[in-house]
């Protein structure tokens, strides 16, 4: 057995179920020679993003694997790392190497020396007999603590030789969870029960931790609205009547009021970074920060209090100590505090009606968003938006009803990346209606991974809002475009789809999208990726967000 064969047998036990993959590597053959799928993308950053979203549909309970090439392939890869880094997602990336032998001999790109800044943690299987013992701490790693990219680097002598032994030692690694400190749940929940107006504020920890069921309990004893963050999104059903939404740059009406009146602000499942992509905490408000790492605490905002532990065992405590404390009444809420999210959201919703429902040639992008929140099974689709415009239109507006069927993405925003997500969320669940909504600029930058959906035969849907211009840009470069036009691009991906192997439309006029979107919905259920061009009007109107 060689040692690359030892890697390959201990992913599947590892229970890894596809190696998305490129260009060249042993482990491709090794890994399909034992059952596990390779899915052969175009470019390395979008493998990337298919493993991201094969880990981030599952909560990290079935993971995403990505393996590249020694030299440009681990070149190439880094932004789909730092993609995954910056939004805490759990993803095993398999680098190759060059022989150890040729080791600190430039100008041979290492992974190790590159990589520190956007992985969780990371080494190099430098010696044959220490493959199990690597394995075993990589996939600790990436099922303990906060999610992140965990890197092992496959040096090629490592891979090509003998390994000594035909079977394998190994056994595969569950995780830990943290249980909070009893005092600290106390004394939260003695704030909590005292404050006046306390707004629960929910990130994505709340999914991977799987516990949105707890958070809605203690909403509910706690009569307090939740926001969520962007990555966040779905944690908390938006449908709920004490739900207020989820913040990108764009926020919601309701998030704005609530914060802004709150007196406490109980954060779980968060980081609580300030950042361009969520909504910044207003300041005087008494902070309650849960979070499974302690470096997040006091690290942007100062906590009043802190709470260090897995989301789920941290809210099933809290629901536990407000019942036994207030004799299962939770707390005395002044005035129905559903009620004034319902009347907030509707104020909200009909100011925006005439965005959301216009009939304007270009099309409005509100009015496709609309559209298709009224023409899926939302419980059954899973969306995720690209960076710019698309994320700051889409993520106020989709209503999610349901944990992981939405991907908001963002603290790093590597134009494209959706389109990646979506193919591992259709990996992950085959069976659900998998959307990707983009702009031109995003798939002029990875467009031709099309192909890939196409070939793997994966059935996802591509929304293209096409308005001939980089238009969230146009206020950096405004010389340069009266002068050159610097901020038009242009291009039919309507035909580029088709080329590509894939089923399309183009649409030109509002009326015309929900037929095309409809016959397109049918297209994927039969294995072909589907897209609709959509051509829209340019520009993008932050001052009407709160």
């Amino acid at each position: 057995m060689k040692g690359i064969d030892a890697i390959a047998e201990i992913l599947k036990r590892e229970g890894i179920e596809f190696l998305a993959c490129y260009p060249s590597q042993p482990l491709i053959d090794a890994c399909a020679r034992r059952g596990i799928r390779p899915v052969l993308c175009r470019q390395e950053r979008i493998g990337m993003a298919i493993a991201d979203g094969f880990s981030r549909t599952t909560n990290g309970k079935r993971l995403g694997v990505f393996t590249m090439q020694q030299g440009p392939g681990s070149e190439n890869a880094f932004p789909g790392a730092a993609q995954a880094f910056a939004d805490n997602v759990p993803i095993l990336l398999l680098p190759g190497g060059e022989f150890t032998h040729k080791a600190f001999v430039k100008p041979n790109f290492s992974a190790m020396d590159s990589y520190g800044s956007v992985t969780k943690w990371m080494a190099q299987i430098n010696h044959m007999d220490r493959i199990p013992e690597l394995m075993r701490r990589a996939f600790y790693q990436l099922r303990t603590g906060k999610g992140g990219p965990v890197l092992l680097e496959l040096p090629r002598d490592v891979m090509e030789g003998e390994y000594g032994s035909d079977e394998v030692q190994y056994t595969a690694v569950n995780g830990n969870r943290m249980a909070p400190d009893p005092q600290d749940i106390r004394e939260a929940a003695r704030i909590l029960l005292q404050s006046n107006r306390p707004v629960i504020h929910a990130g994505q920890g709340v999914m991977y931790a799987e516990a949105t069921e707890e958070l809605r309990e203690l909403a509910e004893l706690l009569q307090a609205p939740v926001m969520t963050t962007m990555p966040g999104k779905g944690a908390f059903p938006e449908n709920h009547p004490l739900a207020l939404g989820a913040s990108a740059v764009s926020t919601t009406k309701p998030i704005s009021h609530f914060l802004q009146r709150a007196d406490t602000v109980f954060g779980v499942g968060c980081s609580f970074t300030r950042t361009a992509y969520g909504k910044t905490i207003p300041d005087g408000k008494l902070i309650i920060h849960s979070t499974i790492d302690p470096s997040d605490v006091n690290k942007d905002y100062e906590a009043g209090h802190a709470v260090i532990g897995d989301a789920k065992l941290v809210l099933q405590e809290l629901v536990d100590e407000i019942r036994s404390s207030t004799a299962g009444g939770g707390r005395e809420a002044n005035g129905t505090v559903a009620e004034e999210v319902q009347t907030v959201k509707k104020e909200w919703l009909d100011e925006w009606m005439p965005e959301l429902t216009s009939d304007e040639i270009p099309i409005n992008p509100y009015r496709v968003i609309w559209d298709m929140l009224h023409t899926v099974d939302r419980a059954n689709t899973i969306i995720t938006h690209d960076a710019g415009s698309p994320r700051d239109q889409l993520v106020p507006f989709w209503e999610t009803v349901a944990p992981r069927t939405y991907m908001g993405w963002g603290k790093s925003t590597q134009l494209g990346h959706g389109l990646g997500l979506i193919m591992g969320a259709k990996l992950a669940e085959p069976g659900k209606l998998c959307i990707n909504v983009m702009g031109d600029a995003a798939i002029g930058m990875v467009g031709m991974d099309l192909e890939t959906a196409a070939r793997s035969k994966l059935g996802i849907l591509t929304v293209v809002w096409n308005n001939g211009a980089m238009a969230i840009e146009r206020d950096t470069m405004e010389y340069a475009t009266e002068k050159y036009g610097t901020v038009f691009v242009g291009g039919n991906y309507s035909e580029v789809s088709r080329a590509l192997g894939g089923w399309s439309e183009r649409v030109e006029k509002p009326d015309d999208f929900i037929p095309a979107f409809k016959r397109a919905i049918e297209v994927t259920k039969t294995g072909q990726p589907a897209l609709v061009e959509v051509i829209t009007k340019e520009g993008f109107d932050f001052s009407k967000y709160p």
